[in-house]
């Protein structure tokens, strides 16, 4: 594990499994855009390294992550558009990732928090978890393929209805629901991803990796499509809500 506990993404291995960690829990693991950027290296850098066969991805503290820092995006001075430089090459990393990866999951999973799940081969979640796609209510579209990933993954009314009216989801809930692969109490998620992990490790490397292949193929094409239309619908909402807003307080 890294040494330096004040950096954005800690990585562990443990045999052929690495372990990275969010570690901004005074926030909940809110990602700011150095946080982005960490852990698009750190999924680029196991996914080249040979000695790494399975990934899980965890958050330090109370939560798995509470989605975009939205206080430092207010913060005076911030240059907004460097999230957005910084959120895209983190969902071609995840896009791309060629090896299975494991999500362990507690607390609250809010935007990118859930809609990461989505890009997750196997997915724990304790039960008390509260996950939600927050989008609607913050004005902007959904994110990272999420308007096409999530209808496939638990189906199109419950994506809708989740997407639309931005309510929690319980952790029981989301494994009813097929976005996570079991709901377990609190303490045992991350026990659990690890198991999954190391029985996964023990097989034939190359045939996991073509499992892996095989069970997303097509999935990155449709979902660079959705991300794509997804920036367009966000950029539409940023002209239109400032005009309305520009209305609003003109009258």
């Amino acid at each position: 594990m890294s040494t330096n506990t004040t950096e954005p993404v800690l990585v562990a291995d443990a045999g052929a499994v690495r372990t990275l960690t969010f570690n901004n829990p005074g926030r909940l693991n809110a990602f700011d855009a150095a946080g982005f950027r960490a852990l698009t290296k750190a999924l680029d850098d196991a996914a080249s390294d040979e000695a790494v066969a399975v990934v899980i991805v965890e958050g330090a503290g109370k939560a798995f992550s509470s989605g975009v820092d939205l206080r430092a995006l207010a913060e005076p001075g911030t240059d907004n558009s460097d999230f957005g430089h910084a959120f895209a090459p983190l969902i071609v990393a995840l896009v791309e990732f060629p090896k299975p990866l494991i999500a362990a999951v507690h607390g609250a999973a809010v935007g990118i928090g859930l809609t990461m799940l989505l890009y997750c081969d196997v997915v724990y979640v304790a039960e008390d978890a509260r996950l939600r796609a927050p989008f609607t209510s913050l004005g902007t579209a959904p994110e990272a393929a999420s308007s096409w990933l999530l209808p496939k993954v638990i189906g199109t009314q419950r994506a809708a209805e989740l997407i639309l009216s931005a309510r929690w989801l319980s952790g029981i809930e989301a494994a009813a629901y097929g976005l996570a692969t079991a709901a377990l109490p609190a303490d045992q998620v991350q026990a659990r991803a690890r198991e999954s992990a190391e029985q996964i490790a023990a097989n034939i490397g190359p045939a996991v990796l073509a499992a892996k292949r095989l069970l997303r193929h097509g999935c990155a094409d449709e979902a660079r499509a959705a991300v794509q239309r997804e920036d367009d619908a966000a950029r539409a909402l940023i002209r239109e809500l400032g005009s309305f807003a520009r209305k609003f307080t003109t009258t």
